[in-house]
């Protein structure tokens, strides 16, 4: 195969010579992400082809996989929480945790930081919150963008116009553009702008013109405005539920479960302990550049590179004492000012009072938020709450490791989240080399020759950053590409939300159930069928 050259055959040989057991799947996936568990989940479903998924991690869960420190604070691997777009998504969450009490539902309370006000997101729609020389700044760059969409008959080049031509000069100056560059750590004008879709509000003139007269804040907008959370467990909870719903026979986690080598001519994978997997198909949810990698294949290599990713940093502050009335019951906050190194906030603690340990538990004091040592370090009780926080990073926007944490936490104090006398009784901090997939003017041009390449080696990469598509990486939309990528392998069906992000993002996809009539009828087998009950000929499967 062209591009592979001696390189694969060394690897080639490596597999070879591993001493350990061969396994024979029809469909080996790899990864037990969201992706991976879509995948297995409707392997398992549909149950026809042998498979088999792999992680080399113990817990499944991948980048929504939740870790819990020493003193008991629980921090998702980033902002996570649960909307959906899809039907089967809810299903297999609701059978993973199907009681009411293993959830809490929210209405999302959130704000973004602006000169020490707290202004209602989204932030183009209420800047009537603002001073009166920003909104009137704000303003005249809406009319004279508003003047401009008229006449112009070409598409934006890349994120930056599109930001200009749909806010104008003072919101772009004073938010879009640098709250942008804090989460993607790269410059709007290196973005391009068909990834938007529900993730940005569009304003209306019209409205916030009103707004701002009769001093009227804009209603909440977007996808998740309402959202549920794990009772206990944080996000990774979930995951480690649908897990356990698959055959164990089925599944290997932990360093055996591990790829070290993909033979994509010979069609198999060498995991950790020396087994040999033998596949037909490989739905691989790994990173496409890693994938690439552990394939040795030099062209996509040198393709995959041409991607752009952020590294995130994630940081929880756990403090003594009742959440203080400044916070409320806010759930995530945006900073787009240079005050502090985080551009999102969230308040973890009020998510799920499990998400912090219980009151009565006695912690000591590690220091103040101002960095000085406290009186006396003897363990107390609580109550206690927290924070956690989120870090870009990037070759274009390159950060101190080691200050992370305190430079973190005087960001508090500078955006009066903290006083400086607060109380910390636990710190978190982890690095996420992979954090989003950048969607760069290149990634189209990309990722259109990159992922038809692998699947002609019957290798579907999918996932966060499997097929790189950050519109289409949520959770459900992660989900669902296994999914769809499981339906495409065993019955030729289209992948929707890899191919049209904006067609699912812009309804609800209910064609897919977890329970269908098919299986209905298969689950009923030695059952007179004169016993069954009718269905209203209204009802669809």
């Amino acid at each position: 195969m062209a591009g592979i050259g001696a390189d694969h055959k060394a690897h080639k040989r490596q597999i070879s010579k591993a001493n350990g057991q061969e396994v024979d799947v029809d469909v080996l996936v790899i990864g037990a992400g969201p992706t991976g568990l879509g995948a297995a989940k409707r392997l398992n479903q549909i149950d026809g082809p042998s498979w088999l998924i792999v992680d080399n991690s113990d817990i499944p869960g991948g980048l929504a996989s939740t870790d819990v420190t020493p003193e008991g604070f629980l921090y998702d691997v980033g902002g996570h929480v649960i909307f959906s777009h899809y039907k089967y998504f809810d299903d297999c969450i609701d059978e993973a945790l199907p009681n009411e009490s293993d959830w809490y539902q929210h209405q999302r309370i959130s704000y973004v930081r602006y000169k020490g006000l707290w202004v209602p997101y989204p932030f183009q729609n209420n800047i009537s919150m603002l001073p009166k020389d920003d909104q009137v700044m704000c303003l005249e760059g809406m009319i004279d963008a508003a003047l401009e969409s008229r006449v112009v008959n070409t598409k934006p080049k890349d994120f930056d116009e599109w930001i200009m031509r749909n806010v104008g000069e003072g919101i772009a100056n004073i938010f879009m553009r640098p709250y942008n560059y804090k989460v993607w750590a790269v410059p709007t004008t290196k973005m391009q702008c068909q990834w938007l879709g529900e993730r940005v509000a569009a304003p209306n003139l019209k409205l916030v013109t009103k707004n701002v007269v009769l001093n009227k804040t804009a209603g909440n907008w977007g996808p998740n405005a309402t959202f549920r959370f794990p009772a206990h467990g944080g996000t990774g909870n979930i995951w480690i539920k649908v897990a356990e719903t698959l055959p164990k026979k089925n599944t290997r986690f932990g360093d055996h479960g591990r790829v070290q080598l993909v033979d994509a001519d010979n069609k198999r994978v060498l995991l950790g302990d020396g087994t040999t997997v033998n596949y037909q198909k490989l739905v691989s949810t790994m990173a496409v550049d890693s994938l690439a990698e552990a394939m040795r294949d030099e062209q996509l290599t040198k393709l995959s590179k041409e991607l752009f990713y952020s590294t995130t940093h994630v940081i929880g502050v756990g403090i003594r004492g009742a959440r203080p009335d400044r916070i409320g019951d806010k759930c995530w906050l945006y900073f787009p000012e240079d005050n502090c190194p985080f551009y999102r906030a969230t308040i973890f603690s009020n998510y799920s009072p499990n998400n912090q340990p219980a009151a009565s538990k006695k912690l000591a004091t590690m220091q103040l938020a101002d960095g000085s040592k406290p009186e006396s370090t003897e363990e107390k009780e609580g109550p206690y709450w927290s924070i956690m926080l989120e870090v870009s990073e990037s070759s274009m926007k390159p950060v101190n490791g080691e200050t992370m944490i305190p430079d973190n936490i005087q960001g508090l104090i500078n955006t009066e989240m903290l006083k400086p006398t607060d109380e910390i009784v636990s710190v978190y901090h982890r690095r996420f080399d992979h954090g989003y997939p950048t969607p760069s003017l290149e990634r189209e041009g990309v990722l259109k020759e990159l992922l038809p390449k692998l699947q002609e080696m019957d290798i579907y990469s999918r996932g966060r950053f499997g097929s790189w598509r950050y519109e289409v990486g949520n959770q459900d939309h992660s989900f669902m590409l296994g999914v769809e990528a499981a339906d495409h392998i065993v019955n030729g069906a289209a992948e929707l939300t890899l191919n049209y992000p904006d067609f699912v993002n812009t309804r609800v996809n209910s064609e897919r159930r977890l329970v269908d009539g098919a299986q209905f009828f298969k689950s009923m087998k030695g059952i007179r069928t004169d016993s069954l009950p009718l269905r209203p000929k209204s009802d669809t499967a």
